[in-house]
């Protein structure tokens, strides 16, 4: 799996490592990122192809 780096807003961090490790959601800030970028993308996928933005092979089974 390829590795990025990424810039953010202390106070943003903070937020995320408020859900991960034993009381959170996640076990690490890699898993919670990875979680948040495919929930983005899922929600960018529903509002594109609610105005037919997206390419026929594109489109996801409803």
């Amino acid at each position: 799996m390829p590795k990025i780096s990424v810039e953010i807003p202390q106070e943003l961090l903070d937020d995320l490592d408020g859900h991960v490790g034993d009381d959170g959601k996640f076990v690490n800030r890699s898993d919670a990122i990875r979680a948040s970028v495919r929930k983005t993308l899922d929600i960018l996928d529903e509002i594109d192809d609610r105005h037919d933005r997206l390419e026929s092979d594109e489109r996801r089974e409803s």
